[in-house]
């Protein structure tokens, strides 16, 4: 909406940095050490406008972020349907110990349904006690318990005493007294009134008299779930989502989606590892399939998709749910050729969208109503397929589906994808293919470190503002320091500058409960009594409710450069999940000079396995790893201080799932550059650099590694440029000579409240003394500052949480200086009369 000249508009100024009191700490001694900047504000002019669904959130079921998770069910396995396919380590009774009665797990013609498989039978008198996740079932005193079951006895009548106990047997709440009836599965419920508080409790499951008692679906849920939703989420969980105000929700993933087999829940086979398909999550919760989760554990399917659909519309944000292309990623990469299989793939993507979308007398729509949700979901968007390394089998198979939806439903957005990079040959590829064939928008993913994010804040400046747009739908720069979320909201400025190009973007992943990790860093984390807000979080929230409608141009000076140190550091080899012969290691200097060498015809004396993995032993005159299942087993050798220098080495791939690892400018196990030849089990080779455990791709190829050949490797580095031979032919060439900008900012407005926000990041140990010019404004004298102050290293945690913000009130004007504290994050409130 157009504004009349003069008009009042409340400006807010963000800024991000961190707090860290340099070396000295006096206050003239900080005071001479600040940094000078200028950021120019054009106020009345106009940038690009800002999506209104620019920030959500990705869920994915990994870090037992479902079961045992958001989705508040408190029982482990309550339908016994744990197998080893999900685990190796599990048992139908996984969750579970006996009380007395020998129960067993059965699979047989008795079952409740066809696709909830087993059962337990229990002689009577017995009784069966969960553990639920982490330290137990954790209950407030005073709070209420839901409890139901499913049984059935050969008795005319059974008792069924259900209670909640600490381990040694002591009462937390007074028991609930059931009568099971009957050879018929029934339904039975109650109510449990926590008296005494626990975080170890234990559900004990007791039937009396004699014969045999059948019980499925033992489950217990908190009364007050979020919105009060049966069968619904964990509050606390859902609260902390909520105050992100996401725009929208991607579900379910991720390599949920493009793993496991693309065949359904069916005879004769029952496949247990398949690709997530959505049919499978709705209708009664007692009637849903089981599958193994791709991140090793069991999917209940107790939050499936009705539950997602209701919980994005409850917080307020769109659904964006992704589907199977039929073409696996995430290390599987297989095709999945078979025409009808695909066929019913596309039809079941359209019925997708008319269970989100059709009316309640629509076949999938009354099917929807009868879950309770008559309405519509409002589905705008919808994604085929997650990080394919196959381009041109996936985007056959894209444009089929694509052009399905759009035949039956033209005002949905088709997103495609770019592999699981930043760059490289897929990535190059699938871009190549998007933009042909004029995508709606392309999904990019990636995980680098805090260097990667604060050099790459201009990425998307070269992007074609005429071809697709971007969805950022999953990025992260590699662990929970404050250090991280300064870099990822250096980065944010970057997205939102660019915001006619990047549309959407989401953080990842979302959740992890603290005991079941498979991955991290993550947003949120959690156990089964408490959550709290990673330092990203906090950074998260401010940008996600500070978003503004455009985009008002700006500019500020940079910081001065300092000369560039040359890469330094020893050599290592490591492999992957790969077992993998080292020979001939030499290092010498340009002119030829001799600085290291071992053909291992003696003892690995020289080397130290500094990633503290893999077995390593010298045989055959060859250095060897030989675990296959083991990942990064680096070993280091000579001196950390090595510069400009050549490694050549002799490698061959034995066995295994990748290739080989040979590393250069070595300083210790998180810090590193390395040339992955053959790696992530597809053809693709790269060079990555590690910083702080965090690993970002330089330059990379298609070569792939033949198992049982020997490859020739030769690695040139010169200052900060790096060449690389393979088997005496050039490979290619890098000079790690980015310079890292800590002080970035972009401007918006908020058209809502009429606020202008100077979003300013200055993630640099140095205070950044900062003249602010509101060019063609007149500001009112008082404004509202929020900061956010910690070290870099600080880690918010279940018991400290020193990245919180905090608000005070500050004198500013037009133009006015405010110094920015040394990794700090700040708002600044304040309304201006235009004056142009």
């Amino acid at each position: 909406m157009a504004r009349s000249r003069g008009a009042r508009l409340p400006v807010a100024i963000l800024v991000v940095s961190a707090l860290a009191t340099p070396a000295g700490g006096a206050a003239a001694d900080q005071a001479r050490a600040d940094q000078d900047y200028t950021v120019t504000v054009d106020v009345n002019a106009h940038g690009a406008d800002i999506s209104d669904t620019m920030y959500g959130v990705f869920f994915e079921d990994i870090n037992r972020a479902a079961d045992g998770g958001l989705y508040a069910e408190l029982v482990q396995n309550r339908s016994f349907e744990y197998d080893t396919v999900d685990n190796a380590s599990y048992t139908p009774l996984t969750g579970w110990a006996p009380k007395a009665g020998d129960p067993r797990v059965v699979d047989d013609g008795g079952r409740l349904n066809e696709r909830n498989r087993r059962y337990l039978r229990l002689g009577l008198p017995g009784g069966i006690i969960n553990a639920g996740y982490n330290s137990g079932i954790a209950v407030e005193a005073g709070r209420k318990y839901d409890f139901s079951v499913w049984a059935r006895t050969d008795q005319a009548a059974t008792p069924l005493t259900v209670s909640l106990t600490d381990p040694a047997g002591a009462p937390l709440a007074a028991p609930l007294r059931l009568s099971v009836r009957g050879t018929t599965w029934t339904r039975y419920t109650g109510t449990l009134t926590a008296r005494t508080a626990s975080i170890t409790g234990r559900l004990l499951v007791e039937g009396g008299g004699v014969g045999t008692l059948a019980l499925d679906m033992v489950s217990l849920f908190p009364h007050d779930t979020y919105k009060g939703r049966p069968n619904g989420m964990r509050r606390d969980l859902a609260e902390k989502i909520a105050a992100l105000h996401p725009k929208f929700v991607r579900f379910p993933g991720g390599c949920l989606v493009n793993t496991g087999s693309m065949y359904g829940y069916e005879a004769p086979n029952w496949e247990r590892a398949r690709s997530y398909q959505w049919k499978d999550t709705i209708g009664p919760v007692e009637q849903r399939a089981t599958n193994a989760n791709f991140w090793g554990y069991n999917q209940s399917y107790g939050l499936g998709y009705y539950e997602y659909l209701q919980f994005a519309e409850d917080i307020g944000a769109t659904p964006l749910p992704v589907v199977p292309a039929l073409v696996t990623g995430c290390g599987q990469n297989q095709v999945t050729d078979d025409p009808a299989l695909l066929q019913r793939h596309i039809q079941d993507t359209l019925d997708l969208i008319e269970f989100a979308n059709g009316p309640a007398d629509s076949t999938w729509g009354r099917r929807r109503a009868e879950m309770g949700h008559p309405k519509p979901f409002g589905l705008t968007h919808i994604e085929v397929g997650n990080e394919e390394n196959l381009p041109d089998a996936f985007f056959a198979n894209f444009l089929r589906f694509r052009d399905a939806i759009k035949a039956r439903y033209p005002e949905v957005t088709v997103l495609s994808n770019a592999g699981p990079d930043d760059a490289g040959a897929t990535f190059n590829r699938l871009w190549q293919l998007n933009r042909d064939a004029g995508v709606d928008m392309v999904d990019e993913h990636y995980y680098n470190s805090p260097t990667w994010f604060l050099q790459n804040n201009g990425r998307y400046d070269s992007y074609d503002r005429d071809g697709p747009k971007v969805f950022l739908g999953e990025y992260a720069s590699q662990d929970n320091k404050f250090s991280n979320a300064l870099a990822e909201a250096a980065y944010l400025t970057g997205l939102e500058r660019n915001a006619d190009v990047v549309r959407l973007a989401s953080y990842a992943p979302l959740l992890s409960n603290e005991d079941y990790v498979q991955w991290r860093p993550d947003m949120i984390w959690f156990n089964n009594r408490a959550s709290w807000g990673s330092a990203d979080y906090e950074v998260q929230r401010l940008f996600m409710n500070n978003v503004g409608d455009h985009v008002v141009p700006s500019t500020a000076t940079g910081t001065p450069t300092q000369e560039e140190q040359p890469i330094t550091g020893a050599v290592g080899l490591s492999t992957w999940d790969t077992a993998a012969a080292y020979d001939d290691v030499r290092v010498s200097t340009p002119d030829g000079t001799p600085l290291f060498a071992d053909d291992f015809s003696g003892t690995d004396a020289n080397w130290t396995n500094i990633a503290g993995r893999g077995t390593w032993a010298v045989t055959d005159g060859a250095y060897v790893q030989s675990d296959t299942a083991a990942e990064n087993t680096m070993v280091m050798a000579g001196d950390p201080a090595w510069q400009n220098y050549d490694l050549n080495v002799h490698a061959t791939k034995l066995s295994g799932r990748e290739g080989f690892l040979v590393g250069f400018g070595v300083r210790d196990s998180g810090n590193y550059y390395w040339w992955n030849l053959g790696g992530w089990n597809i053809p693709h080779s790269a060079v990555e650099k590690a910083e702080g455990g965090g690993k970002s791709t330089l330059i990379a190829d298609g070569t792939t590694v033949q198992t049982g050949r020997r490859y020739d490797l030769r690695i040139q580095v010169r200052g900060r440029t790096v060449t690389l031979f393979l088997d005496g032919r050039r490979w290619g060439e890098f000079t790690d000579s980015q310079q890292v900008e800590p002080f970035r900012q972009v401007v918006t407005r908020d058209n809502r409240t009429g606020e202008l926000i100077v979003k300013v990041v200055n993630a640099q140990a140095t205070a950044a003394r900062t003249e602010i010019r509101l060019n063609g404004a007149d500001v009112e004298r008082s404004a509202r500052v929020t900061t956010l102050q910690g070290d870099p290293d600080d880690v918010n945690t279940q018991y400290t949480t020193p990245i919180t913000p905090r608000e005070s009130r500050l004198d500013v004007a037009s133009t006015f200086t405010y110094t920015f504290q040394p990794y700090s994050v700040t708002f600044i409130r304040t309304r201006t009369r235009s004056s142009s």
